[in-house]
């Protein structure tokens, strides 16, 4: 064998240039520091706490280390991280990645921080190199139009839509002319699925190659990316593109996470491990392989990219075997295993029959070789790109399902559920059953910084379950308290006598829940959040309280109502004295500080109910361990959870409330004063129906 060889040996190679040095942890400590420049040349009180966290973070950069950082509502936290950050990023050409959990903190970050932080560096002579830091905000490729693929449905239009579609089409072009990132959610009412689906960025035909990178609305987002230094991301679109490779597969083994050399802070971070479960497992719905089969070819319209680029009849009637295969198999699992429950676990291989692989296999082999007859050059390596596209779509989708029909991961749980606003989408998903090897490869072994901050992460007073959730044993932490007076500003009420929650005693602990909301509602002058785990009860809660709160006019707001949380959250600010009723999502994430947000009722403690398939597979897990799921799984995350829902009370230094508590499990269960203990105020008053008049006392 003749090979090359290296003429230098490893001993004569050059070493490698030395970073630029990070100026992070020393200008850090002069922004932050008592009389520094952030409390001189702005006006701003200074916090301890947010100074001990900039040190850290900004030494945590410099040495390319992960931090654990709790810091409590009030710290300032944005700002600990953004300003060492943004040095960091600039001093040595790296680009910073912010992911974020909820749109709130995305649109915070962007319209109030970041520019905070330009004023702040524009303030200084050390710090003016810094103040021209170019951000951007990273959205997923389908959000974007892709103009190259608009002219081409134009073009094409007869081939790929019918009649009706045409005016969509066109009122996109419309669109297309005056926008000014061609994000979908700008245009409105929101486009068709299907016409979308053909001109959005999300796909092969839309490359630099093909596409001018001055109009392309997904190229010109592109190169704003690749010059940013700092970029903000959400945690959902993060977890997907690590998923598909991030940083590794543009780089190999470069160090980086998400693009090669960057470094990462995940702020909301006690939702890390729910999402990221989430998006390395698997899901494959009936709805999702529809799209995609019909996107080749739809049998009723007779249209599609098959049709466009004039594929033989013998393909399309492929592509109308798969569909007709794919209804019988998502029918019989409707039927057969999801008739009374909507989500069932699958525990035993072979859940319904193949009956799907074999039109995939002839189609995907049909696809390849018509894609095979293009030539790589102009429209002919445009269709072929497509065509190959498709084909490696139809290859995942069957490698899916033989891969769920074969339960082929010990170390994931799998089931079926019923999904979509109707609940007759079928969808066949998997998990991994412990997210920590997933995250400690993906996020902790990257040779990079990456920062875990949120107002809760600890539970109980220790953060040890959460470093073990998330695969970070033996991770620096550190825990900074909230610097409000929760002492002066915060009242906590507990009542004593509602009935435990029991099969036995429902309809009277919701009786009695809802004779407390309605006394507490109305006694506290400005807005309430009422906060529930049930569905049922809240819309029993609902029913029975809406007149009372009209005839006192309170306007009431309610999860479900067809507004978003966003909408609900912005309607509770501008009323001032609204009630909103809300469930899971409620319980973290919403902002509305001041007296529109006076009272934060919470009707039971939020243990989730271990009848999901993955919380059932991780008791299971967890037990064979020998451990104990309720108090390593139930308990720890139950703790998060209140904490976060007790936190939407005092939002800023001078916000004032009370919260409600109305579960008597508090003081009846031995594990009640671990919630207790978790309250920023330790005094709590006791209530029942016959004193409440004399002991609730809200603000005035």
């Amino acid at each position: 064998m003749i090979g090359l060889s290296n003429p230098h040996s490893p001993e004569d190679m050059p070493p490698p240039p030395e970073p630029p040095p990070s100026h992070a942890p020393r200008l850090a400590a002069r922004i932050f520091a008592e009389g520094g420049w952030l409390q001189s040349g702005h006006d701003l009180e200074h916090r301890p706490q947010q100074e001990t966290m900039a040190r850290a973070v900004a030494a945590a950069m410099r040495d390319d280390e992960p931090l654990l950082f709790e810091a409590g509502t009030g710290v300032g936290k944005s700002l600990a991280y953004l300003l060492p950050g943004i040095i960091h990023a600039v001093d040595q050409s790296r680009q910073l990645v912010v992911s974020t959990h909820t749109i709130a903190l995305q649109e915070q970050l962007e319209k109030k921080d970041i520019p905070h932080c330009r004023g702040i560096f524009s303030s200084r002579p050390e710090l003016k190199k810094y103040a021209d830091f170019k951000s951007a905000v990273l959205v997923g490729k389908s959000n974007y139009l892709c103009t190259t693929r608009l002219a081409a449905a134009l073009k094409d239009k007869h081939e790929l839509f019918s009649t009706p579609e045409h005016d969509e089409l066109r009122r996109i072009a419309e669109w297309a002319d005056t926008s000014r990132d061609g994000l979908r959610h700008e245009l409105n009412p929101p486009p068709s699925p299907d016409v979308w689906e053909m001109v959005n960025a999300d796909s092969s035909a839309c490359a630099r190659k093909y596409c001018d990178c001055e109009k392309c609305f997904y190229q010109r987002a592109r190169a704003r990316i690749a010059k940013a230094n700092l970029i903000i991301v959400n945690h959902a679109l993060l977890f997907a593109l690590i998923n598909a490779g991030g940083a590794r597969e543009k780089g190999g083994a470069t160090r980086g996470i998400l693009f090669p050399d960057d470094f990462v802070v995940l702020d909301e971070a006690h939702t890390v491990p729910g999402v990221a479960t989430d998006h390395f497992g698997m899901r494959l719905s009936s709805y999702g392989v529809d799209r995609m089969l019909k996107y080749l070819y739809n049998p009723k319209n007779k249209r599609g990219l098959l049709v466009k680029l004039r594929a033989p009849l013998e393909t399309l009637q492929l592509v109308s075997d798969a569909i007709e295969a794919a209804h019988q198999f998502f029918s019989h699992i409707a039927e057969r295993v999801l008739a009374q429950r909507a989500i069932v676990r699958v525990r035993e291989p072979g859940i319904a029959e193949p009956w799907l692989n074999p039109p995939l296999q002839a189609l995907i082999k049909a696809v390849r070789t018509y894609a095979d007859k293009f030539d790589d050059n102009g429209e002919a390596g445009r269709a072929r790109e497509e065509l190959l596209e498709q084909y490696r779509k139809l290859n995942t989708c069957l490698s899916t399902l033989r891969d769920f029909l074969k339960l082929s991961d010990d170390e994931s749980v799998y089931w079926v559920e019923r999904t979509g606003r109707r609940h007759t989408i079928v969808t066949l998903r998997n998990a991994p059953i412990d997210i920590a090897p997933a995250l400690r490869e993906t996020l902790l072994e990257r040779n990079t910084s990456v920062l875990f901050t949120s107002a809760t992460l600890a539970m109980g007073g220790a953060i040890e379950p959460f470093q073990q959730r998330i695969g970070a044993t033996g991770v620096r932490w550190a825990v900074e308290k909230s610097p409000f007076d929760f002492e002066r500003h915060m009242r906590v009420f507990a009542a004593t006598d509602i009935p435990l929650p029991s099969p036995k005693d429902a309809r009277l602990a919701l009786d009695a829940l809802i004779d407390y909301l309605r006394h507490c509602t109305l006694r506290v002058p400005g807005g309430s959040l009422v906060l529930f785990t049930s569905y049922a009860d809240m819309r029993a809660a609902a029913q029975a309280l809406a007149r009372d709160f009209t005839d006192h006019a309170r306007p009431f707001l309610m999860q479900g109502d067809g507004r978003s949380r966003t909408e609900l959250a912005r309607l509770m600010r501008e009323a001032g004295n609204a009630i909103l009723f809300g469930t899971d999502s409620f319980w973290t994430g919403i902002d509305v500080p001041g007296p529109a947000l006076s009272q934060v009722v919470i009707t039971r403690l939020p243990f989730e109910v271990p009848t999901h398939p993955v919380l059932e597979a991780r008791a299971e897990w967890i037990r064979n361990r020998g451990g104990n799921p309720f108090n390593e799984l139930t308990l720890p995350d139950a703790l998060i959870k209140f904490r976060q829902g007790v936190g939407r009370l005092i939002r800023t230094a001078a916000d004032r409330g009370v919260v409600t508590l109305l579960d008597s499990r508090l003081h009846a269960k031995t594990y009640g004063r671990l919630f207790l203990e978790c309250l920023p105020q330790r005094r709590v008053t006791r209530m029942t129906r016959e004193n409440r008049d004399d002991a609730f006392l809200p603000f005035e």
